[in-house]
């Protein structure tokens, strides 16, 4: 369990803490798959910011620090992807977070592959991490999420298979880049409230994708 001193200096600082949950199974043997981008983007970030993720708490590797002042709290449970609420539910319940201060990070076969979309809230859309953690915030939906696109299954491949896969080679450099990018959505998010700021990035995003096709078109 953290310290108890970790836990003051965190819910008494003049700003309340954001915790940023990353979605994504444990081990080798899903690293890189697209069903863990969620876990990636959280690596990510904390390699950017120089937080470490050195703790293991709350069935979860986690990391604590500050960016430009504001206290942060990364996780990425390890429960496996379906009991994803097991790490979340208990976490955001010992910093005593409002759901207002938890962002979600998680793959999401509805957007096109390397487009990222800041959201408010939301439901799951059938997707089993969210389910959980939603489950474990009593069936509460107004939490955040950073949603990361991967893409549909080609074809009549099976959804389930199509998560457990790595990325191709270019899928994956589009993913690298969304990677740099999500870096600086979560900051917005520390740094702005919900609103025009959030909104303009969502529009930035859409555009990318309809750029790309336009030159692929081409």
């Amino acid at each position: 369990m953290l310290s108890r001193l970790s836990r003051r200096c965190y819910c008494t600082s003049v700003h309340r803490p954001w915790l940023f949950l990353g979605l994504g199974n444990p081990g080798d043997k899903y690293k890189g798959t697209r069903h863990n981008i969620g876990f990636e983007m959280i690596d990510t970030f904390a390699e950017s910011v120089g937080i470490q993720m050195n703790l293991v708490n709350f069935k979860a590797i986690m990391g604590q620090g500050f960016v430009d002042d504001l206290p942060v709290i990364l996780a990425m449970p390890q429960t496996y992807m379906n009991l994803s609420g097991e790490s979340s539910g208990p976490l955001a319940a010992y910093y005593k977070l409002p759901l207002n201060r938890v962002l979600v990070v998680h793959d999401d076969m509805q957007l096109p592959c390397g487009v990222l979309r800041l959201q408010e809230k939301g439901g799951h859309g059938c997707h089993n991490g969210l389910k959980s953690v939603m489950n474990h915030f009593r069936g509460n939906r107004e939490f955040a999420r950073l949603r990361i696109g991967i893409g549909k299954p080609p074809g009549q491949m099976d959804p389930k298979a199509f998560l457990l896969q790595k990325f191709s080679m270019g899928a994956r450099e589009r993913m690298d880049k969304a990677l740099a990018e999500g870096v600086d959505a979560l900051k917005l998010v520390l740094s702005k409230d919900f609103g025009e700021s959030w909104r303009l990035f969502n529009v930035e995003q859409k555009y990318k994708h309809l750029r790309q096709h336009t030159v692929i078109a081409a």
